[in-house]
């Protein structure tokens, strides 16, 4: 079985930079595969904060995950700086899929890859909830 190529920096429309942290390394002397699941969450929660969709404290809807995957393609360790990539691949009524990758210093092709769901609900209920309009645009400007 062939894997696909790693995606490049040019398929993604969003990018978030974040610092690696000597804690983030685990006893292989690289960076553990939760981190970064932890990255590709601080993106995507960036993004949101960034354009009035999530208000931490007071957004009656939020995202919740539902869904996530990542394969990993080449190490990562502390000090190196990683970028992570962002675009949705699919806007649906409740929730969104967001393609991400992580990229390595400047290196071109992701490190990791795959993707994270969110699907959108009443803060109070739990409960599905379709996306304002006023929040869809932002989602469109990085599809």
């Amino acid at each position: 079985m062939t894997r696909p190529p790693p995606s490049t920096r040019a398929d993604y429309r969003y990018f978030q930079t974040i610092t690696t942290r000597w804690q983030d390394n685990d006893m292989f002397g690289h960076v553990n595969n939760v981190v970064y699941y932890s990255w590709i969450d601080t993106a995507v929660n960036n993004f949101l904060i960034e354009n009035g969709i999530l208000e931490l404290a007071s957004s009656p809807i939020v995202g919740v995950v539902a869904e996530s995957m990542l394969r990993y393609i080449s190490e990562i360790a502390y000090p190196d700086p990683v970028t992570v990539g962002v675009l949705v691949e699919r806007l649906g009524t409740s929730s969104v899929r967001y393609r991400s990758a992580v990229f390595r210093g400047d290196q071109p092709s992701a490190s990791a890859e795959g993707f994270f769901v969110h699907v959108y609900v009443e803060r109070a209920s739990m409960r599905p909830t379709p996306i304002p309009d006023a929040q869809r645009g932002a989602f469109l400007s990085i599809m």
